[in-house]
């Protein structure tokens, strides 16, 4: 399976293919507008606009299933764009472990490997993908988006 095959829904409820970022290189993220490492929104836009016309595209998912989320995916979304100046794509709520986990992330996990084997950690991991569409690297919670910037040019350089 091709991660251009998942669909996710934006904060409206509106899904899309995920194709539509084929030959992009996509960072992915589990967020959480109440968790301790939201500033992490921060360098994730730095990144976002830093890259953005290399191809970067930075998408998040916010979650509740840590408990560190707004009510829903509208109000978490202009939380994200008021508090941070998030302008990359966020979307629906989603859950990232378990059986009710949204298949994009079962795909992520089940292909890489963090701290407590495939399973999310916590908030923020995150997830980079080339633009071939092949998982090339996760990061765990507690990686600032700063900290593996060369990882991403390098990507972008492929």
């Amino acid at each position: 399976m091709s991660i251009y095959e998942f669909t996710a829904a934006k904060p409206d409820g509106s899904i899309y293919p995920l194709s539509e970022y084929e030959g992009k290189t996509m960072l992915i993220v589990n967020t959480a507008t109440k968790c301790g490492l939201r500033d992490q929104f921060d360098g994730l836009e730095n990144l976002y606009k830093k890259y953005e016309k290399d191809g970067l595209v930075v998408l998040g998912f916010p979650s509740d299933q840590f408990g560190q989320e707004l009510d829903g995916a509208e109000e978490a979304e202009q939380s994200c764009r008021m508090n941070y100046g998030v302008t990359f794509q966020m979307h629906d709520m989603v859950k990232v472990n378990g059986k009710n986990a949204h298949p994009l992330f079962k795909y992520l996990t089940d292909n890489s490997k963090g701290f407590l084997g495939s399973s999310i950690k916590w908030n923020f991991t995150k997830f980079l993908v080339d633009k071939e569409g092949n998982l090339v690297a996760r990061f765990s919670p507690k990686d600032k988006p700063e900290t593996f910037e060369n990882e991403i040019k390098q990507v972008l350089t492929k």
